[in-house]
């Protein structure tokens, strides 16, 4: 353990942020999705833009493994399977344009991106089950373009592709289920790309996650046991107007 905490070398404002972060990304993947998206620009503030993805995508598989074992009963892979050809077009792409920005720019881009999720959650709130989305290519071509790009710029296409699930009319376990098997494939994709091309995951991000483990662990079982007992609209009003205040901070 000692050795790890030497490789890690964080700050006290870092480590309170990396515990918020482990809790909020086991909360998001067995309970309420949308939570995650408020550690985003918090973690980009702490360590920076590309930094942070790095930091942040191996949590993410983590808790990625206990949603499709919560959920491991409740897919539609038709719906898995028909976005992932063109999100892998939107991870290129967004490999690519991470090569060529600056890490400032980076920062930039996580909070545009992040406000529009924001704004698509805000939607959906307002919509909610009265969301008409046809399941035609026209639709979900742009829709699996937009979660790639978005979830290797920031980790952040969760909104994105909630609205593509909840317009289907989703039961809440098969939207967790379909949900949760899409983006545990987009990111064990992801993996060896921020690795190999943007060269922001190594010693230091493993160590992280494994320090971080029983958090993560205690933020799934705490979404899929007591997160579904709380107003769920009011918790998610809260994240909305704090992930905002995060995401324009980004900019100044």
């Amino acid at each position: 353990m000692g050795h790890l905490l030497q490789i890690m070398e964080l700050s006290t404002t870092q480590w309170i942020t990396i515990i918020l972060v482990a809790l909020l990304v086991g909360f998001s993947k067995t309970g309420i999705t949308g939570v995650a998206i408020f550690a985003i620009p918090v973690l980009a503030s702490a360590f920076g833009g590309k930094d942070s993805t790095g930091i942040m995508l191996p949590m993410l598989l983590i808790g990625d493994l206990f949603a499709v074992s919560y959920y491991r009963k409740n897919i539609e892979w038709k719906k898995v399977f028909l976005p992932l050809p063109w999100a892998l077009t939107g991870i290129i792409l967004g490999v690519v344009v991470g090569n060529y920005i600056s890490d400032r720019t980076f920062l930039v881009l996580i909070g545009i991106i992040t406000l529009i999720c924001l704004g698509v959650l805000v939607y959906t709130e307002i919509k909610g089950r009265n969301i008409k989305v046809p399941d035609e290519a026209w639709f979900y071509v742009p829709v699996g373009v937009l979660s790639g790009f978005a979830s290797m710029i920031g980790n952040a296409a969760g909104p994105i592709f909630a609205i593509y699930l909840l317009a289907l009319g989703f039961t809440k376990n098969n939207f967790m289920g379909t949900n949760s098997w899409f983006f545990f494939m987009i990111n064990l994709i992801k993996l060896p790309l921020q690795i190999f091309f943007w060269h922001n995951i190594g010693a230091r991000s493993v160590a992280i996650t494994a320090v971080m483990l029983s958090l993560i662990a205690l933020g799934a079982v705490a979404g899929y046991y007591i997160l579904k007992k709380i107003n769920e609209k009011i918790f998610r009003y809260i994240v909305i107007i704090m992930t905002a205040i995060a995401a324009l901070k980004l900019f100044a």
